[in-house]
C-alpha cells in the first residue's frame, strides 16, 4: 500500500438520458457545418478574417492592394452577391475552411459606400417589421430574425427560422410589390439563428457563434463522452438546444490525454486483490479503482504505467 492511496466509500452515477434526446442535440447530417483544412495547401497571404455585421457570418479572403487596417470596410462576393464585409484582422492559421473558401476582396470601402451601408441599415430595420406584419397575415409558422440590403444589388434578404418547410411564395409576391426589388428569403437552423441574434451562454458570456467564430468543428455526442461530461441535457447544450460549441475547444487535448491513461474497466492486480478502473480523470490526472473486496482506490495517474500491452500500479 502506498501513501498517495486514497479509498472511499461513496457510489458514483452518471446523469444519463435517452439515445433519442441524445441524438436531438446534435447536428443533422446536411446542415453546413464547415470542414477543415488537412494537408500541405499553403493559404495566400496576407489573409484577412473578415464579418458579415448582418449575419455575423466570418469569411477569409486575399487582397493584394495594399495592407488592410483592422475594423475597416471592404467589398467583397459573398454566397449572397457583392456586399460590404468588417476587416477583423489577418489570419495566420484559417479554421474551418476548405482553399477554395478563400475569396478575393475587390476594394477598399469608400465613403459613399458607407454611408449607403448606413441608409440602407435604416431602412432594413423599416424592412424587418414589414416582413413581420406581412408573415402574420399570410399565418405563415415561420419566425423573423433579420432583414439586410445588399450594398451592390438590389436584392433584399430575409433571413428566417422554422420547424418545417414553408411554402411562403404569397409572401414574396407581396414583399415585391412593396420594396419593388429582388427579394430572397434564407431559412436558417437554430445554430445560425442564435449566432446571428447573440447572447448569453450558462457560463454567463456571450455565444461563442456570435461572439468568436462561427466556424467551429462540428460537435458530438462523443466529445462529451470524452470528455467525461454529464450526459445531461441541460448542462451539455446551449439555449439553440444543441450540443455546445465550446465541447469542441478542449476535444483534441482530451484525446491526446486518454492515449497516456489506461481506459476505464482495465484490471490490474494490486496490493493482493484485483481492481478495475471506473474512472478516469484527466484534467486531475486522477484514477478511480474498485477491488473485488470492494475497496475504492484513486491514485495519480503517474503511477500507472504500461508494460507489453498490461497496466499496472507502481
Amino acid at each position: 500500500m502506498n501513501s498517495d492511496d486514497i479509498y472511499l466509500d461513496e457510489s458514483y452515477s452518471d446523469e444519463m438520458i435517452s439515445p433519442e434526446e441524445l441524438n436531438q442535440l446534435e447536428d443533422p447530417q446536411d446542415e453546413d457545418a464547415g470542414e477543415f483544412v488537412e494537408g500541405n495547401f499553403v493559404f495566400p497571404e496576407p489573409l484577412y478574417h473578415l464579418k458579415l455585421e448582418y449575419s455575423n457570418e466570418s469569411l477569409y479572403a486575399s487582397y493584394d492592394g495594399g495592407a488592410l487596417e483592422e475594423n475597416s470596410c471592404v467589398l467583397v462576393p459573398t454566397r449572397y452577391g457583392k456586399d460590404l464585409a468588417l476587416v477583423l484582422g489577418k489570419v495566420r492559421s484559417p479554421v474551418g475552411i476548405k482553399p477554395e473558401d478563400v475569396l478575393v476582396i475587390e476594394r477598399c470601402a469608400n465613403a459613399q459606400d458607407l454611408k449607403k451601408a448606413e441608409n440602407f441599415r435604416k431602412e432594413a430595420e423599416k424592412a424587418f417589421k414589414i416582413f413581420s406584419e406581412k408573415i402574420v397575415v399570410h399565418h405563415l409558422e415561420m419566425k423573423p430574425i433579420t432583414a439586410h440590403f445588399l450594398l451592390e444589388e438590389p436584392k433584399i434578404l430575409f433571413f428566417f427560422s422554422a420547424e418545417n418547410r414553408v411554402d411562403f411564395r404569397n409572401l414574396v409576391k407581396d414583399l415585391v410589390a412593396i420594396f419593388k426589388k429582388r427579394i430572397e428569403l434564407r431559412q436558417i437552423g437554430v445554430r445560425d439563428e442564435s449566432r446571428i441574434t447573440g447572447g448569453l451562454g450558462v457560463c454567463g458570456r456571450p455565444y461563442c457563434c456570435h461572439s468568436v467564430t462561427d466556424r467551429l468543428r462540428p460537435v458530438s455526442i462523443r466529445m462529451a463522452k470524452d470528455q467525461n461530461l454529464s450526459l445531461n441535457s441541460l448542462k451539455i447544450s446551449g439555449q439553440c438546444g444543441r450540443l455546445l460549441c465550446c465541447l469542441a475547444y478542449e476535444y483534441e487535448w482530451y484525446v491526446e490525454s486518454r492515449k497516456k491513461m489506461p481506459p476505464e474497466n482495465v484490471r490490474v492486480f494490486y496490493d493482493g486483490c484485483n481492481f478495475r478502473v471506473t474512472e478516469v480523470n484527466l484534467l486531475t490526472e486522477r484514477i478511480r479503482l474498485i477491488g473485488e473486496d470492494d475497496r475504492i482506490l484513486e491514485i495519480p495517474a503517474s503511477r500507472m504505467s504500461q508494460t507489453d500491452g498490461k497496466w499496472q500500479i507502481s
